[in-house]
């Protein structure tokens, strides 16, 4: 299979970055401008969107880009629990097998949730293809509440800036914020130094 070749997608087909994944209800300007903060704690209109469970108490480290999007560092058993009692519909996993402690598939099944399982074993390997598959699977799930998880969150927050700068168009700037709000942190300077490579 050859690679594909980069493209730049309009704003409505790409509704899942998920700080703009709110496009299907009107706010994606008001999420193009607001961001969490690293180590935020939850507000109150978070823990009633989460059915009162206060995820910034259970995750660590806890992003929350926009009100259906999570992202966190490894989960375990109390944590999966917590956050499918906080209504969340997809659990999207980057670490590779070797990273995980427990079957996460399993739980996130009995749990009642549809897992998905990208592995991003470091900056090597935040290539456009990875990207691309990133990009393909929350464009499937663009109206879910989602949390997204790696180790730390930093791989994750990588992602996020890589697909918004290769995929979406975004400049440097926006591409690396979107980047923060998800976590994004060790690997800033990795990030920044591939969106500066046309793709």
């Amino acid at each position: 299979m050859t690679a594909q070749s980069p493209m730049t997608l309009p704003d409505h087909e790409t509704s899942t970055d998920q700080t703009d994944q709110s496009v299907a209800t009107n706010t994606l300007a008001a999420n193009d401008t607001s961001s969490s903060k690293e180590g935020s704690v939850s507000s109150a209109s978070d823990a009633d969107t989460d059915n009162g469970i206060d995820l910034a108490v259970i995750l660590e480290p806890y992003f929350r880009p926009d009100a259906n999007t999570i992202v966190c560092g490894a989960l375990d058993d109390e944590k999966v629990s917590a956050l499918a009692q906080a209504g969340v519909e997809i659990i999207i996993n980057l670490q590779p097998d070797d990273e995980l402690g427990f079957d996460e598939s399993a739980a996130v099944s009995r749990a009642g949730m549809h897992y998905e399982h990208l592995p991003i074993n470091g900056a090597a390997e935040l290539k456009q293809l990875k990207i691309l598959a990133f990009d393909n699977i929350l464009r499937q799930h663009h109206s879910k509440k989602i949390a997204m998880h790696c180790g730390s969150g930093n791989r994750v927050g990588a992602a996020i800036a890589l697909r918004a700068g290769w995929l979406r168009g975004r400049k440097m700037d926006t591409a690396m914020e979107r980047g923060r709000s998800h976590g994004l942190t060790k690997l800033e300077q990795e990030v920044h130094n591939r969106l500066l490579v046309p793709r």
